[in-house]
C-alpha cells in the first residue's frame, strides 16, 4: 500500500480521539458511561481503530448499524458491549447471541418474533427497547394518544421469556439547534415524554439499568440534564459538527492529497468540464489526484479552496472523478509533490461542507474506500488500512 499513500490519503489523530473522548466524559460527569458511535467505518475514520482507542480508554458501550458493522468488530477481537441501533432480522437471532451483540427492539412484532428465535437458541438476547418521542423513524409509538399502548407494548416486550432488557433509549431530532426556541422546546418536549414512559414502567415494575438519549447535539447543549446512565456522541467524537470547536474539540480526520501537475494557462483558457471556469489571466494551475470517486463531492465544484503551506488555493472549475485544478497563482514554494489539505486542522470540514449544502457527517463518510487511512499516535503512523483491497 505504500506506493499509494502520496497520491490521496485520510490521517486519523488516534490521539486527537482521545482528548475528545476525554472531554466528553468530564462534560457528563462520573457515574455516566460513555457510548462511542462507531457506524459507518466510524463516520468514515476507521471504525476497528477507533473502537480499539476507544476500549482502552474506558468507553462503556459501541454503537453501530448493522450486524455486519457488529461483526466486524468482534471478529477483530473487540470486546466492549455493542449495541445494533438499527433493524436485523430475526434469522440472524443466533448471530446476535454467538457474538453477544446487543439488539435494538423498536415495536412489538419485532420482540415477539425475537423472543421466539432466542427460544429454539435456548439462550436470552440482550436487548434495548427504542422510544420513538418525536422522530417518527424508529421505535415504540408514545406520544399522545399512543403512550398507553406505547407503555404496555414495551412492557409486553419486557416480559418476554427469552429477552433481557437491559436499556432503553430515545433519540432527538433538533438538540443541535440551541439557537432556536422551538427546537429547544421540541427536544425539551421528547425528553419529558422519555422520562414519563420511563416512570410509568417503573410504576408497573420494569426497569432498566441503561437509561440513554443524549446524542452528540444533547452533549453539547443539555450536557447534565439529560446525560442519565449513558450517552451517544456521534460526530462530535471525531472533532466536528454543531458545538464541536466550543467544545474545544479536535478534528480527528485529515484528508490530504499532493500536487500531481501544474500547468501556466493563458488567459482565457477553459478549466475542466462544462467549461465553468476560464482563467482571468496567466494562471498558474495545479492538478489534485483526487476527485468524486474518493469522496471529494461533485457539488463543491468552483466554490471551496485547500490549504497549502502557501495558504489556501482555491478550487477552479469543475471536480472531476478522479482529480481537480486548483489555483497555484503566486504560491510558487507549492510545486509538483507538495502536500495540500482538503479538510483537517487547517481547514475546518464543517466550513467545506457549508460551502457543499450538506452536514459534516456526509464528507467524512463519503471518504472512499480507495482512500488510504493512516492512523497516527504522536505523529507517528501506527497503523494503515486500505479497505478496497480486504
Amino acid at each position: 500500500m505504500e506506493q499509494l499513500l502520496r497520491r490521496t490519503w485520510a490521517e486519523i489523530d488516534l490521539d486527537a480521539l482521545a482528548h475528545n473522548y476525554q472531554t466528553i466524559a468530564r462534560r457528563v460527569g462520573e457515574g455516566t458511561k460513555v457510548l462511542g458511535v462507531v457506524k459507518a467505518d466510524a463516520y468514515g475514520h476507521g471504525a476497528l481503530h477507533v473502537a480499539r482507542t476507544l476500549e482502552e480508554l474506558g468507553a462503556g458501550y459501541l454503537a453501530v448499524s448493522s450486524l455486519d458493522e457488529a461483526r466486524e468488530l468482534r471478529t477483530a477481537g473487540i470486546s466492549l458491549p455493542i449495541l445494533i441501533l438499527g433493524h436485523t432480522p430475526e434469522q440472524y437471532v443466533p448471530q446476535l447471541l454467538a457474538y453477544d451483540i446487543t439488539q435494538a427492539v423498536t415495536c412489538e412484532a419485532k420482540a415477539v418474533a425475537y423472543n421466539e428465535v432466542a427460544r429454539t437458541c435456548g439462550q436470552k438476547l440482550k436487548i434495548h427497547i427504542k422510544v420513538d418521542t418525536g422522530m417518527s423513524r424508529l421505535g415504540y409509538l408514545c406520544a399522545g394518544s399512543h403512550f398507553q399502548t406505547g407503555v404496555e407494548g414495551i412492557l409486553h416486550a419486557c416480559s418476554l421469556p427469552w429477552l433481557e432488557a437491559e436499556g432503553i433509549f430515545t433519540h432527538f431530532a433538533v438538540s443541535d439547534e440551541p439557537d432556536k426556541p422551538e427546537s429547544v422546546d421540541f427536544t425539551r418536549r421528547q425528553f419529558d415524554l422519555f422520562l414519563r414512559v420511563i416512570a410509568a414502567l417503573e410504576e408497573r415494575g420494569q426497569r432498566f439499568a441503561l437509561r440513554h438519549c443524549a446524542n452528540s447535539g444533547a452533549v453539547v447543549n443539555f450536557p447534565r440534564e439529560m446525560a442519565l446512565d449513558m450517552v451517544r456522541p456521534g460526530i462530535i467524537l471525531y472533532g466536528c459538527g454543531d458545538g464541536a470547536a466550543e467544545l474545544g474539540l479536535r478534528p480527528v480526520m485529515a484528508l490530504k492529497t499532493t500536487v500531481s501537475t501544474i500547468k501556466i494557462l493563458d488567459p482565457g483558457s477553459a478549466v475542466s468540464y462544462g467549461l465553468l471556469y476560464r482563467t482571468a489571466g496567466r494562471e498558474r494551475v495545479g492538478v489534485l489526484p483526487i476527485g468524486y470517486a474518493d469522496g471529494l463531492l461533485r457539488s463543491l465544484s468552483n466554490r471551496c479552496a485547500f490549504y497549502t503551506a502557501d495558504g489556501f488555493a482555491p478550487l477552479r472549475g469543475r471536480i472531476c472523478m478522479d482529480m481537480c485544478m486548483v489555483d497555484l497563482t503566486g504560491k510558487e514554494h507549492v510545486q509538483v509533490g507538495s502536500e495540500v489539505e482538503i479538510f483537517g486542522s487547517h481547514s475546518s470540514v464543517d466550513k467545506l461542507a457549508a460551502q457543499a449544502g450538506t452536514i459534516p457527517y456526509e464528507l467524512t463518510c463519503a471518504v472512499s474506500k480507495r482512500v488510504p487511512r493512516l492512523f497516527l499516535r504522536r505523529g507517528k503512523v501506527v497503523g494503515t488500512e486500505l479497505r478496497m483491497y480486504l
